[in-house]
Parts: C-alpha cells; sequence; structure tokens
C-alpha cells in the first residue's frame, strides 16, 4: 500500500537523474558552442580549392596551405595548425599565436612538406587537417583528402659501399644500389663517382633503364639495379678525410649523394734532398719522368716503376733553386741549395735511402696483397662507359 508521501519520495527519485541529464545536455550544448571558433573556415592547397576533394599533390614536395576565416569571437593566442597525415608520420606546421575579433576576417599560409611514403604504389591518399584555436577555449577543425603521386621522374641512391679507408695508390671499387622511386621509367642512366678534393679522381659509367613500379615484372625490367665505379687515388695524395660524391643522370632528372672515407699515405713526397743531391723516386707502377730545373738548365729524370734515382746539383752559388715539375708541369718539389751550405745539416743519405726502400718495400706489399686478393673481375652492370 503505497501512502502519498512514499509517491512524492519516488517522484523526487525519478526527477533527480531526469535532472542531471538535462543539465548535462545543456551544458554540453553550451561548450559545443562556445568552443567553435569559426563555421566558414576556407582552406586552399597551392590556391586551389581542399574541399573538392580532387587535389592531387607530389610525395616530396612542399605545398602552401592557406586558411581563411571569419572569427566568431574575441581571442587571443589563436593559432592555425595544418597536418598532413602519413601512414608512418605526420608533416605539420603551425602558425604564430595572433589575436582575433568577432565579424572580421582573417588568412594566415603555411608551407607543409608532403611526407613520401609510396612504397608499393605510384599513388595514394592522404589526409589533411587544419585546426584553428585558442587553447582548450574555442576550436574548430576540418579534414581533407588529398591524392599523392609519386614525382613524375625520380631516383634514390639506395646505398654507396666502399672501404671505410683506402692507401693512396690503390683503387677505390664503389658499389651503388639506385632504384626508380618515380611515376614513370627512367631511360638511359648514368652514374658518376668523383673524389671532390682530387682533381681528375672521377668517373662515370651507363647503367641503362629503370622501369617505374607499374612495369616492373618477373623477368628482364626492373626498378632497381646496382653498379660499380672503379676509382683510382694518386700516389701523391695527401692524406685525410675525403667526400666522394655519387651523381646519377639521364636527359630527366640529376641527384646527387655522398659519403666520406679516408685515405692514407705513409710516404705522399717523391723527392728527397740528400746533401748536394736530389733523390726521386717512383711508389707507383709505372714509369715516371721528371724534369729537373737549375738555374743553368733543365734535365729529364727517368724513374722505372718501384725505384729511385739520384741526381746532382753541385751548386755554385749561395741561393741555387732547383725545381722539379711532374710531367702535367706540375711542381713536385722546390729546394734551395748553396755552395757555401753546411751539409750535415741536411737529410743524410742513409736516412733517405732507408725511406726509400720503405717506399719500394711498401709498393711490393702492396702489389702482393692485391694478386693474392684478387678475384676474376666481375663484369660491371649493362657494359661500361666513360661520359
Amino acid at each position: 500500500m503505497y501512502t502519498k508521501n512514499t509517491s512524492k519520495m519516488e517522484t523526487k527519485k525519478l526527477f533527480v537523474p531526469i535532472l542531471a541529464i538535462v543539465t548535462v545536455m545543456f551544458l554540453v550544448a553550451t561548450v559545443s558552442a562556445a568552443e567553435n571558433l569559426t563555421n566558414n573556415m576556407e582552406v586552399k592547397v597551392d590556391d586551389e580549392l581542399a574541399s573538392n576533394g580532387d587535389l592531387s599533390v607530389i610525395a616530396g614536395e612542399s605545398v602552401t596551405v592557406k586558411v581563411t576565416f571569419n572569427s566568431l569571437v574575441d581571442a587571443s593566442d589563436v593559432t592555425v595548425k595544418a597536418v598532413i597525415e602519413g601512414d608512418k608520420a605526420d608533416s605539420s606546421e603551425i602558425s604564430a599565436s595572433f589575436d582575433v575579433e568577432q565579424d572580421l576576417r582573417y588568412s594566415k599560409s603555411l608551407t607543409v612538406e608532403i611526407p613520401y611514403e609510396l612504397k608499393d604504389q605510384v599513388s595514394d591518399d592522404v589526409s589533411l587537417v587544419v585546426t584553428v584555436k585558442k587553447g582548450s577555449d574555442y576550436k574548430t577543425e576540418a579534414e581533407y583528402s588529398l591524392r599523392v603521386q609519386r614525382p613524375s621522374y625520380n631516383a634514390d641512391v639506395l646505398s654507396i659501399v666502399t672501404p671505410n679507408s683506402i692507401d693512396a695508390g690503390e683503387t677505390i671499387p664503389v658499389d651503388v644500389v639506385l632504384k626508380n622511386i618515380g611515376y614513370n621509367d627512367l631511360d638511359d642512366m648514368y652514374v658518376r663517382g668523383n673524389l671532390i678534393a682530387l682533381d681528375g679522381v672521377e668517373r662515370s659509367i651507363y647503367v641503362g633503364d629503370l622501369v617505374s613500379l607499374e612495369d616492373e615484372d618477373d623477368d628482364d625490367d626492373t626498378t632497381t639495379t646496382s653498379a660499380r665505379v672503379n676509382l683510382q687515388v694518386p700516389y701523391d695524395a695527401a692524406p685525410g678525410v675525403y667526400t666522394l660524391e655519387i651523381e646519377v643522370w639521364n636527359d630527366d632528372l640529376e641527384v646527387s649523394k655522398a659519403k666520406q672515407l679516408i685515405i692514407e699515405n705513409d710516404f705522399p713526397e717523391s723527392v728527397f734532398r740528400a746533401g748536394s743531391d736530389l733523390l726521386i723516386v717512383n711508389p707507383t707502377e709505372k714509369l715516371q719522368v721528371y724534369r729537373v730545373v737549375t738555374p743553368e738548365q733543365e734535365n729529364f729524370v727517368t724513374v722505372p716503376a718501384g725505384s729511385s734515382k739520384a741526381f746532382e746539383v753541385n751548386p755554385d752559388s749561395a741561393e741555387y733553386i732547383v725545381n722539379v715539375f711532374n710531367m702535367n708541369g706540375e711542381v713536385v718539389s722546390s729546394f734551395t741549395f748553396s755552395a757555401t751550405e753546411d751539409q750535415s745539416s741536411v737529410a743524410s743519405p742513409v736516412v733517405v735511402l732507408t725511406v726509400i726502400l720503405a717506399i719500394v718495400f711498401l709498393v711490393l706489399l702492396i702489389v702482393l696483397v692485391v694478386l693474392i686478393g684478387r678475384k676474376p673481375e666481375r663484369s660491371e652492370d649493362f657494359g661500361e662507359s666513360y661520359y
């Protein structure tokens, strides 16, 4: 049997949760309305409306995202942010903070890079998310779809493999792996290796064609290839760290990549002074010819591979200058002699002879190591040509 008081209590119990629900709904509606900073945001990507849904952009390039809107409120510290969401990484840019006033129109431009995540596709869709907000008080967000394509012509140098260090006079084998990461085929590709700090130490080879991803099959065509460039380091190269640059090009593109390697040289000099004589050594595997110029005459000195020759100077004045040139006309060494000079102050012939023997031994050791370790030479992919 229900009493009147019981009925009132039950009515009150029902009223409390209903009131709570209505209050929450009212607060949500109020907060939602307060959060909206604008209701007419317009977004353009490189001057094209993003809302059309048919925009195409190029992977790896940068685009200009222009955001225009009317403010519904007065607010300080407002920011505009654009995010291009990739599968593995996002690319974003945010504006500096600025103030807005109600009913006024504002425009901000941001530069955003398109992520390059096209592994097995020539194109794919990504999302562009644009947010205009003031802290946690006001916020308007919109999302758009963009079509990302591979660049028309593009190649990637996947790897450059060399020894970490090399001795002067040796050949550097440079193994390069290339991949076509563009939309179209790459025809008649070349690869050039270049030790930038050493004049003439470069070589170019032809590697052929690289098809696009869509044209690759299991038979002959491939998007990836490897090539070897052999670079001869001169015997007189100074020891140190050098930059090796790899350039890849054809009629449609040119890309480059660099790495560093160490060149060692225990004997960078080839001409020594011994008393009143010059000793010219040849640590190379080929005959070398030098031109020795004194105040009276010039002489040509021929030095067989892996040996040395002495040149007698006999100075007859207080300042007797002798210059030694190689066959390229470059000065190898320059010395000043004197007829009255104390010969004990110059290098001992025994010391110089020891140096020469060490050089000859080093050359022979290098030749022996090369002969022992030499394998049948692998032909370079797609043949070879000089460019």
